[in-house]
């Protein structure tokens, strides 16, 4: 019998495949995918965009199908970007995109970065209650074409919460 806990790890090269396709069914299932185009490319060049650059790209497998996933992406010396977060749906509410989320944050923290921002649609409703409870707090709305997109911040460490 398959291993019925997530296990996360490090993006592999074998992994491009089932990265792409947890992409478009999350964001497609929640009615956020504004099609495939120039803003997917970090996922055709995760080695270069996150791994090379001081960031991460984790992946959480159950029972070997990849299943969930999260990346960080270097914005400054002390400041990453939380980036494509996704959870398949049979698998969502399951606590695995707040695994991959406690994962990410613990790499950050070992990486230095003092706070992390993210990006997310209104439609992503469960995200925003992810990330609200994980204690980020939103700090900008805007509208990119027909989504209506929400910034969000968490300071990882007590002097950076007091610069939010």
């Amino acid at each position: 019998m398959a291993d019925a806990r997530l296990q996360i790890r490090r993006f592999r090269a074998s992994d491009r495949e089932a990265v792409w396709h947890l992409h478009n069914v999350a964001l497609t299932t929640v009615g956020a995918h504004a099609g495939n185009g120039a803003w997917d490319d970090d996922l055709h060049a995760i080695e270069t965009v996150y791994l090379a650059d001081g960031g991460e790209f984790l992946v959480g497998t159950l029972g070997g199908k990849l299943v969930a996933m999260g990346a960080l992406r270097r914005d400054s010396a002390d400041t990453a970007e939380l980036k494509r977060m996704r959870v398949l749906p049979p698998y969502q509410r399951r606590g695995f995109g707040r695994a991959i989320l406690e994962a990410l944050e613990a790499r950050a923290v070992a990486l230095g970065y003092r706070q992390l921002w993210l990006d997310t649609t209104t439609e992503q409703t469960a995200a925003l209650g992810l990330y609200a409870q994980a204690g980020y707090v939103e700090t900008e709305r805007r509208h990119d074409g027909q989504f209506e997109i929400v910034t969000m911040r968490r300071a990882l460490d007590a002097a950076a919460a007091s610069e939010l």
